[in-house]
């Protein structure tokens, strides 16, 4: 077992005022947090909602809290009570980062809005997280699901006869939590030059249609408005799942050196060649031509053969894993994908964060805390000579 010390996160020595609760602003506080920042979690009396998202559970716990809440101290405070409201106030006043995903104006009756905040704490980097933006959408409830359908996303998903359909997370919410990390580390640097913080505000219907990409994309620069397609890509071809002997593989020849080597491997090197299929936007065009040529040769053998095949000459594939069989396979090829935040018998498994460092790295020193668990010690703290205070 190697025993040399953790190196420190990048973000160490930073804190952060973590008043957000579901998915998009835990995400974010989360990541800060396994970067090294100290993260103050700070629940209602009902604690986070998603500690009663269940099932599933481990020991009893939220699966779904836990994935998103390591590294991380709680304290619950009632902020209609004023002894907890000002307890609220000395830890916005210390921190270098609030996080919060309050409706517009939600903190402004207990003075923790930017604007109140700043004032004792010019340096702070205030991260607001809202559905649809302070402005019109200000009443709109933020919810990841209602921003899949409002945005067009859900318009994409299906097959194109069925209906349309909600991502298997909640997307949006997740690109929001990272959007944010991005504004605050942006802001960050911006206080390294000049001492000042800043107000990083993101929403997820802004989120959603920067997400978009090439879909989006495609109706602001052409006024084409996509459509569904189910696993078929509207650009590419091949790109989606096709049948084998025993199962789909997905390929995804992104050019024409890979349709070349697909066709090659495939024993049909002249389906390359035919001017139908020789370009991207040819076999776009003729997919319905191409593809049952492609699953003819494809019967041929099963996609676990296939994969070999068509990795050892360079050709994007893969089969369509199940969730356990996305986390043994990044197991395989050394990942490490499953990690433990804590140590001993209060240690919880969770998901490795992506980044690696050279210099520094990620931490999982704490599991996802119990409500309150560190409320007396952060009260103890907050009261105390912020210059006595450790």
């Amino acid at each position: 077992m190697d025993e040399t010390p953790a190196k420190p996160g990048p973000l160490a020595g930073l804190l952060v005022a973590d008043f957000s609760r579901v998915l998009a602003g835990p995400y974010c506080t989360m990541i800060l947090g396994d970067l090294g920042a100290e993260v103050i979690k700070v629940e209602g009396p009902g604690g986070d909602d998603t500690r009663h998202w269940v099932p599933p559970v481990h020991e009893g716990v939220s699966t779904y809290y836990l994935s998103i809440n390591r590294n991380k101290r709680s304290i619950q405070l009632n902020l209609k009570d004023d002894a907890d409201r000002a307890a609220a106030h000395e830890l916005a006043r210390r921190a270098d980062i609030l996080v919060e995903n309050f409706k517009p104006g939600g903190l402004r009756q207990f003075g923790l809005d930017y604007h109140s905040v700043r004032a004792a704490n010019p340096a702070l980097i205030y991260a607001s997280i809202t559905g649809f933006g302070s402005g019109g959408g200000a009443h709109l409830p933020g919810y990841d699901l209602i921003v899949e359908a409002m945005s067009g996303l859900m318009s994409l998903q299906g097959d194109a006869d069925g209906p349309p359909y909600r991502a298997g997370i909640a997307i949006f919410d997740v690109m929001s939590g990272l959007q944010a990390t991005i504004g605050v580390l942006a802001a960050l640097e911006h206080r390294n030059r000049t001492g000042e913080g800043q107000l990083v505000e993101v929403n997820l219907m802004a989120t959603a249609l920067a997400g978009m990409v090439n879909q989006t994309g495609a109706f602001a620069s052409a006024g084409v408005v996509p459509h569904r397609m189910g696993n078929a890509h509207p650009s590419l071809f091949p790109y989606e799942p096709l049948p084998t002997a025993d199962g789909d593989l997905v390929i995804a020849a992104g050019n024409n050196v890979q349709f070349q080597n697909l066709c090659a491997v495939l024993g049909s090197p002249g389906l390359a060649t035919d001017e139908r299929f020789a370009t991207n936007s040819g076999r776009t065009a003729n997919r319905d031509q191409l593809r049952p040529l492609l699953i003819e040769r494809l019967s041929q053998h099963s996609a676990a053969e296939w994969f070999d095949k068509l990795i050892a000459v360079g050709v994007p594939c893969g089969p369509i894993n199940s969730v356990a069989g996305g986390v043994e396979f990044a197991e395989r090829i050394g990942l490490r994908p499953v990690i433990e935040a804590g140590t001993g018998l209060a240690a919880v498994p969770g998901i490795r964060n992506p980044l690696t460092f050279s210099a520094t790295e990620a931490r999982y020193d704490l599991p996802p805390p119990a409500p309150d668990e560190h409320g007396d010690e952060i009260r103890a703290w907050l009261a105390a000579d912020p210059d006595q205070a450790s």
